[in-house]
């Protein structure tokens, strides 16, 4: 049934309410609420893997793009009891974590405006030891070349080490690197290689590359962001519509494509990114995690 106000939608074994879907949430392109929770159903088959068991942090744009944005870490009361959550220590108390593990979740998380979900390095059950290491390529401006050469830069230095990875556009300006990890290393053992990996980089290519967290110390270098892999850290979850105009979506590609001349941060959108998923870009680079242990020697060894 459908109404000016509501609209039901079949998502998986469900149906999920989309209220006032013909809201507008990305002015510029037209896209509606309804849009939105559409483009998460189709692409449910794809996303849910990468966050099944996974804490979120949700950005939500009740107004859309143009409107106030807040984070949402704590889950609130009103969620339906299918929504599977998980409690989290934090300083002075707890916070309670939407998980996403269905595809009616997916679809009423878009019910509430939540644009682009974040995902924690960890599942629950293993909150303390993520099985993904993430490096944030973060160019000083929107030079996608600077990307690229950092990306098999850092590509190679990792098969070097024996650690396969993967690419995924973050539907802003840059690219995150992702590596599979055997869940076996907790976080600050994983930052601190992390960060080890991304200076032997910057050593290497000094006036390219950067790990100065502090913005003026960069210039026009890129910045290579490991803060992602600390302990309740958050990025951006494949498949992602990003709040920005033409709604682009943070997306898995295959490093052949990254040197395709149209390969660029925000090239897949809500409208193209479907097509993209069903690809399959990382069904033939899902490889066996890997212990940092090894990995650690080899480093140790280069530098």
């Amino acid at each position: 049934m459908s109404t000016s106000s509501t609209r039901a939608v079949r998502a998986g074994r469900r149906t999920v309410d989309i209220h006032r879907p013909d809201k507008v949430l990305f002015p510029e392109d037209g896209i509606t609420k309804a849009d939105l929770a559409a483009y998460y159903r189709s692409v449910a088959p794809h996303m849910l893997p990468h966050l099944r068991g996974r804490p979120l942090m949700l950005e939500r744009l009740p107004d859309g793009i143009g409107g106030p944005r807040f984070m949402q870490k704590d889950t609130p009361a009103g969620y339906p009891d299918w929504v599977h959550r998980v409690e989290v220590a934090k300083e002075g108390g707890t916070v309670t974590h939407t998980v996403c593990d269905d595809t009616a979740t997916l679809v009423h998380l878009a019910d509430q405006a939540c644009v682009t979900l974040h995902r924690w390095q960890s599942r629950t059950g293993h909150l303390e030891t993520p099985d993904r290491m993430v490096f944030d390529l973060d160019p000083a401006g929107d030079d996608f070349d600077a990307v690229r050469r950092a990306a098999h830069r850092l590509g190679e230095l990792l098969d070097a080490l024996r650690l396969p990875s993967t690419l995924m556009t973050t539907g802003s300006r840059g690219l995150h690197v992702i590596v599979p990890l055997d869940g076996h290393s907790d976080f600050d053992e994983v930052r601190a290689f992390a960060h080890d990996v991304a200076a032997t980089l910057a050593a290497a290519h000094p006036r390219e590359l950067t790990t100065a967290a502090r913005k003026q110390a960069r210039g026009d270098r890129l910045y290579l962001d490991v803060q992602r892999n600390g302990y309740a850290q958050t990025a951006v979850a494949p498949y992602s519509v990003r709040a920005r105009p033409g709604a682009p979506v943070a997306t898995p590609v295959r490093w052949d494509q990254l040197d395709d001349p149209a390969t660029h941060a925000r090239r897949w959108t809500l409208a193209t990114a479907p097509e993209q998923a069903r690809s399959g870009p990382w069904d033939g680079s899902t490889a066996r995690p890997r212990a940092l242990g090894p990995a650690r020697r080899r480093l140790d060894a280069l530098r």
